[in-house]
């Protein structure tokens, strides 16, 4: 399969990869088949889809780094030379010819070594440290005493910037980034796309970048590869894809996304998860979950093949759906209620003039924030990160001690829980619960969903019987036979959907709900949020929803506190602060937000 390289073709693409598929020899299982694209020199490609979708497997492959236990097959050649089938090859262009932006800039650093050591192992031999590790770090943007500080003095883009340094120090004609902005927040995420653009560009490198955001995709590169269980569904120029989507499954991942300028009734998600590849022989695998599925995508696997629409062939267009030319046009998205304002009645929550210092620090974390939380409310607390807002939320719950000011849950003072009595601090867990970000670290592995949840249920004080776990499980929507299960076997969505359900247990009037869809593929960001939407309306939980993304606090809160370097610079009704954002840093927090526009980065 051989498609459109797009803007900056050559004869001989920078990438070329052709029919690889990935197997484990010793159970026999296929978990990637005949994937095949290119990219030329100075092109941008996306691969996008869920987790479990095959995009960094087939990366992986690409490069020679699978996990032990598998094999690829199938041809790579790199900057013309091939290198599928020598190793050598392979080690040789690391770093020189092709280079990898690993996804977590919190773990993609050594903690042990200063930033220009770092900088310098990337080096060819016999370049002079002195001057090209100062070069490097202007070149992404950061001054040269950065060279002398360890990982845990810099920030999250920072690091990220870094970590960049690193990967162009061998001087690589293609870059591979994986998930390169997944744990940065708007601001600095389309800081660091916008310099990884501008660096691609002017070293006329080839640029792969691995995503499950497709307006980040369409935003950042020239080209997308729609990938799902193993396979590519969809491919094509990242504008025109934009505009027309040629597969249910690309449709049902844009559908996915919240928008940032209006609220959605619902945010239409996709039910169930991905399926490996195996479970999918024989049939399209995206067939179980499409509603536009008919008989024949059961009895064959349909292969990516040039779109024909009244017959005429879309130039570069490739799509594995076999109704590709005939899809109905996607139904529009209801229109969602607009911002509540509270109720008038006692807050659940208020917060008086907080304030928290961190040793060391020149600035303080928190610096005289109030705010309120009334019964059956959502309010979202925004900013970049370093803002203050996890830190708002780990005082509210008792995880941090406020140095000034006063938290009030039900009214009843519970600024410092090491001051309070166990009979207080009871009761204030009863009033408020918490989610936290990862539902990759939020349970503890060693126990069964079925005795994290008994544990909730029984420090409320309530009944913890099979029927009751059966209950709680099914209000989250998930199976009670998940009971007996532990974190491992678990997706993250089902992870985060446990986590909620121990939140939950105890009927708290308060949510506190640090970053809980973050973590997560759209679709199940979708779920989660349409979870907490009716737990909201079911059981009249308020909720201080914490987050750094404005499109994700658009559907679902009331009202609004944006907060800036401890300081809250802007409050109000959510629709009227996302319409109409008087302060700067508001107005620079929306600009951050991807758009799908080809422009955005400019």
């Amino acid at each position: 399969m051989k498609e459109s390289t797009g803007t900056g073709a050559t004869a001989e693409p920078a990438i070329r990869v052709e029919g690889i598929k990935v197997r484990q020899p010793s159970t026999g299982r296929t978990l990637l088949s005949e994937v095949s694209f290119e990219v030329a020199a100075g092109e941008s490609v996306a691969i996008v889809g869920e987790s479990g979708s095959g995009k960094s497997l087939t990366v992986r492959a690409m490069l020679g780094l699978l996990p032990q236990g598998l094999e690829a097959t199938g041809q790579v050649r790199i900057a013309g030379e091939r290198v599928d089938d020598d190793p050598r090859a392979r080690r040789r262009q690391r770093g020189g010819v092709v280079s990898l932006l690993m996804q977590d800039p919190f773990t993609l650093l050594n903690p042990l070594r200063r930033a220009g050591r770092q900088i310098a192992d990337g080096l060819p031999k016999g370049a002079d440290a002195a001057v090209e590790v100062p070069r490097l770090l202007a070149e992404v943007g950061l001054p040269a005493n950065v060279a002398g500080r360890y990982p845990f003095q810099l920030s999250g883009g920072m690091r990220q910037r870094i970590g960049l340094a690193a990967a162009l120090a061998g001087g690589p004609r293609v870059l591979v980034a994986d998930e390169p902005t997944t744990a940065l927040d708007a601001t600095t995420q389309r800081e660091v796309l916008s310099l990884i653009r501008r660096v691609q560009r002017e070293r006329d490198m080839a640029f792969v970048l691995i995503t499950h955001d497709l307006r980040l995709a369409f935003s950042t590169c020239d080209r997308v590869m729609v990938m799902y269980a193993g396979r590519v569904m969809e491919t094509g120029s990242a504008a025109a894809v934009r505009h027309e989507q040629f597969h249910p499954y690309t449709r049902a991942l844009l559908a996915a996304e919240p928008p940032a300028d209006r609220r959605l009734a619902v945010i239409p998600s996709v039910p169930g998860a991905v399926p490996a590849h195996d479970a999918a022989a024989g049939r399209c695998g995206f067939a179980d979950r499409c509603s536009l599925a008919v008989p024949e995508c059961r009895t064959g696997v349909p292969e990516p093949r040039p779109v024909r629409v009244s017959g005429n062939v879309r130039e570069g267009r490739l799509s594995a759906c076999l109704r590709a030319a005939e899809l109905p046009a996607p139904p529009a998205p209801e229109p969602g209620v607009v911002s509540r304002p509270p109720v008038a009645a006692e807050p659940v929550l208020e917060v008086r003039d907080l304030r928290r210092w961190f040793a060391g620090s020149p600035h303080p974390a928190l610096a005289g924030v109030s705010l309120t939380v009334a019964p059956g409310e959502v309010v979202g607390v925004v900013g970049e990160s370093g803002s203050g807002k996890t830190t708002l939320a780990r005082c509210v719950a008792g995880l941090e001690r406020p140095d000034g000011g006063a938290i009030l849950l039900g009214g009843a003072d519970c600024s410092d829980y090491g001051r309070m009595g166990r009979a207080a601090v009871r009761q204030a867990r009863r009033i408020s619960q918490m989610i936290f970000q990862d539902p990759y670290s939020t349970l503890n592995p060693a126990r069964t969903v079925g005795a994290t949840l008994r544990e909730a249920l029984w420090a409320d004080g309530r009944p913890a019987g099979p029927d009751d776990l059966a209950r709680l499980l099914e209000s989250v929507g998930l199976a009670r036979d998940m009971a007996g299960m532990r974190p491992a076997g678990l997706s993250g969505g089902e992870r985060q959907r446990v986590a909620i359900a121990r939140a939950v247990a105890g009927e708290p009037r308060l949510l506190i709900c640090d970053e809980p869809v973050s973590a997560l593929d759209v679709s199940v960001q979708a779920q989660v949020l349409g979870l907490l939407a009716e737990l909201r309306e079911r059981l009249s939980m308020a909720m201080l929803f914490i987050t750094h993304d404005l499109a994700v606090v658009r559907q679902i809160a009331d009202r609004l506190y944006v907060l800036e370097s401890g300081t809250c610079v802007e409050t109000g009704l959510a629709d009227r602060v996302l319409d109409a954002p008087e302060h700067p840093y508001t107005r620079t927090l929306l600009a951050s937000v991807p758009d799908g526009s080809g422009d955005w980065l400019d």
